[in-house]
């Protein structure tokens, strides 16, 4: 056994114990939080605004400190974009971490000397969990690839500026750097398919044993690899590859295409890291939920998604959520984000210890006859149709149809299948049965004929990258809504079919 493994091994057990221990603590470790973070930013703009000095209890803090989404927070971020000190949190931040907005246009929010340790804590964490838990530390020998972000940071007022992933590579341990694939000059590339094509020509005669990306864009990456090496699978080019490390949407529906791709079945871990903050890992492999991160100078909040466009909805702090109860999810951070809405839904699927499932956006849902349809649902759809009819998918999305030129409205489901099934018809009847079985108000609306069931508009297996490329969005972190309220994804990508 090589030292860099033996200390891997090591280590693990230390933070296994460590991780064990918070998790029984999560309820006072939230309360403390609270009180910390409230007296560490008492004297900022922020704090002296909204009396941060008076707040004794959470009761005063939801009472001070309204609930508001990045729109909302402008006034304070722009004077924190522009260099100024001490606004909402201590002095300047050393990172923006630049995002795209759907009504805020770009985003920047902001990394702290507080937070910056976190991000980079919680993804160890992660990885050795999995060691304790399975034994497996192989993989800490071999190449590590994550695709990922430039790591290129410009400057703004001071203050440097990136992608997430990419500030996150500045963070990588020194002992895992000559692990670590692809180069910096090769990451830095911006265009998505040059960019892979560099990395396949880097990873290629490598002895790869960790991948890490969004599931679309790892899927995107083998398919060229396996193009250009012409080996019949990813198996036959790294036999050591055992781990998939992953974040930022649910992995299942894209899980027969890896496999088949990869010639294997391999472990996986997924993560829930955001530029506000590293919220959940997956701690076990046999529970897909993902553990909630109380100790990373985060302090959740929670509103149900039903009541979150309420005039006054309810918060809820940690220890009044219920277990299968769609919620937003709302955070006070050490970075200076306050009572802030992250615009993504989560559902408890344990209060001992707290491990959560992510089910969607706030703002991304299918209602147009008040079904609201959320991601959750229509992922599990569509991994109960192909369990039963097999087929393999690259990437789909729901919209509405409201005006079909004849016959009632629908849901369609803009499918791209790197292989159909075999009977698309009975597929798309399994889609519907199941969405009546997951959806009462879906399943009331079809039996009363208001909506007929869903129609699948089978795509070629290109075209979301197609439409991702047309959009200026392709790879890095950038993702497919999986559900639109109206027709300019489903139109754009009809479109692009119709060329």
């Amino acid at each position: 056994m090589s030292l860099k493994k033996w200390a891997g091994k090591a280590l693990a057990q230390y933070t296994a114990y460590h991780v064990n221990n918070w998790k029984k603590s999560a309820l006072a470790d939230q309360d403390q939080l609270l009180k910390s973070l409230l007296a560490d930013a008492q004297h900022t703009v922020f704090g002296k605004d909204h009396g941060f000095a008076s707040i004794g209890d959470y009761a005063q803090f939801k009472a001070k400190v309204p609930v508001r989404d990045y729109e909302a927070l402008r006034p304070y971020l722009d004077r924190v974009v522009a260099g100024e000190v001490d606004i909402t949190w201590p002095g300047k931040p050393i990172y923006l971490s630049k995002t795209s907005g759907t009504t805020s246009g770009v985003k920047y929010i902001p990394i702290t000397q507080a937070s910056m340790p976190h991000h980079i804590e919680a993804a160890r964490n992660a990885l050795l969990l999995y060691v304790a838990e399975t034994g497996n530390a192989d993989f800490i020998d071999g190449k590590m690839i994550f695709l990922q972000g430039s790591p290129e940071l410009e400057k703004k007022n001071g203050i440097s500026v990136g992608r997430l992933s990419g500030i996150v590579a500045h963070h990588v341990p020194a002992y895992l750097q000559t692990n670590r694939l692809p180069s910096f000059n090769t990451n830095t590339i911006d265009d998505w398919e040059t960019k892979v094509d560099a990395i396949i020509q880097e990873t290629v005669d490598q002895e790869m044993t960790l991948i890490s990306g969004i599931p679309s864009w790892v899927q995107f990456y083998f398919e060229r690899l396996l193009s250009v090496s012409g080996k019949q699978d990813i198996t036959h080019l790294f036999p050591r590859f055992s781990l998939f490390v992953y974040g930022g949407v649910n992995f299942e529906p894209y899980r027969a295409r890896f496999e088949k791709l990869i010639g294997k079945k391999i472990d996986s871990i997924e993560t829930y890291p955001a530029s506000e903050g590293f919220i959940a890992f997956q701690d076990n492999q046999a529970d897909k939920a993902l553990l909630l991160n109380t100790r990373a100078g985060i302090f959740f909040e929670f509103i149900r998604a039903e009541q979150f466009f309420d005039d006054i909805p309810e918060r809820l702090s940690l220890k009044d959520i219920e277990v299968g109860v769609n919620y937003a999810l709302i955070m006070s951070t050490n970075a200076g984000l306050w009572a802030y809405s992250i615009g993504d839904t989560i559902k408890f699927t344990s209060r001992a210890p707290y491990k959560i499932m992510v089910t969607g956006r706030i703002k991304h849902f299918t209602s147009a006859f008040g079904e609201h349809v959320i991601a959750e649902e229509v992922e599990k759809a569509m991994q109960m149709a192909m369990a039963d009819y097999g087929g393999e998918i690259t990437e789909f999305t729901v919209a509405p149809q409201l005006d079909p030129p004849e016959g009632l409205p629908y849901h369609e489901w803009l499918v791209a299948f790197a292989r159909e099934p075999a009977e698309l018809e009975a597929f798309e009847s399994r889609l519907n049965s199941a969405m009546c079985g997951l959806n009462v108000y879906y399943d009331d609306l079809i039996k009363g004929k208001i909506l007929r069931p869903l129609r699948v508009q089978s795509l070629p297996a290109d075209t979301f990258n197609r439409y991702m490329k047309s959009q200026g969005k392709l790879g890095g972190q950038n993702k497919v809504p999986r559900l639109s309220n109206d027709r300019k994804i489903a139109d754009e990508l009809n479109r692009l079919i119709s060329k």
